[in-house]
């Protein structure tokens, strides 16, 4: 279709992740509002001279001008011609390591959960805004953000544990073993070898992150805390069938 590469278009978006490309630019990978996830070439941003270089950092908030075709007519590159930050969120916690490492899993599994390009994902995207946002306020523990957002992704793409029921007849209750294989938690009559036991505070602490009781999940234990994100990583790479490579990154101690 003549003239689609000049074609232009806004949205906004969070910066999942950033790439060098030649001397100058970079690639931009994005998670937008109406546009799922694309990735788009700013060019020039790694000059001292660039007008909007810092605003296009991981984990921040902005608004868009992107040239290309927002249904994907060729080049699956777009070009960022204009950019305003929202809110750079990523600069309230560069200097901390628990924080900076779970918002670098969250953008990677924001990445993952979108493998299609430009497919929206609107509750995605506001789940991962939120994450960030989260993360920024400093309000919870990171590791608990994390799995609260892991534990919500799975859900949007169909993986969510089970929690109040068994994962494979669906007996209702809080059922004492956990099997990743079999979906979640299950009752004595279908709990398959090598189950695991967690402790009922850890099976309600996911219970807790999965509805977003705050209070809850603020008052566990670290031992509990442990046990569920053992439980929640291994459920989610499971289903993706693959490992996340920033999720051994992650430090889970608390931040100062």
């Amino acid at each position: 279709m003549p003239g689609y590469r000049r074609q232009l278009y806004r949205d906004d978006a969070v910066v999942l992740r950033v790439q060098k490309l030649g001397e100058s630019d970079r690639i931009i990978t994005l998670l937008t509002r109406r546009h799922g996830r694309l990735r788009a070439v700013a060019r020039g941003v790694r000059r001292t001279s660039s007008r909007f270089g810092a605003r296009l950092e991981p984990f921040g908030h902005v608004d868009l001008q992107l040239a290309g075709s927002p249904e994907g007519v060729g080049s699956s590159l777009q070009s960022v011609s204009q950019v305003e930050a929202v809110t750079l969120y990523g600069k309230r916690f560069l200097g901390d390591y628990p924080r900076y490492t779970a918002a670098s899993a969250i953008a990677e599994t924001a990445e993952r959960l979108t493998p299609v390009e430009r497919e929206p994902s609107l509750r995605l995207f506001q789940l991962t805004l939120g994450a960030v946002k989260a993360l920024a306020a400093g309000e919870h523990t990171a590791g608990l953000v994390l799995d609260a957002y892991l534990l919500r992704g799975m859900s949007q793409a169909g993986w969510a544990p089970a929690l109040t029921e068994c994962a494979v007849c669906g007996e209702p209750g809080r059922h004492a073993a956990f099997s990743v294989p079999a979906g979640g938690a299950v009752c004595p009559d279908c709990r398959p070898p090598g189950a695991a036991h967690p402790a009922p505070a850890t099976l309600a602490l996911m219970s807790a992150l999965t509805v977003g009781d705050w209070p809850v999940a603020d008052a566990t234990e670290p031992p509990v805390r442990r046990e569920c994100s053992g439980l929640v990583a291994a459920h989610l790479q499971w289903h993706m069938e693959r490992a996340l490579r920033s999720l051994p990154l992650v430090d889970r101690r608390e931040s100062p």
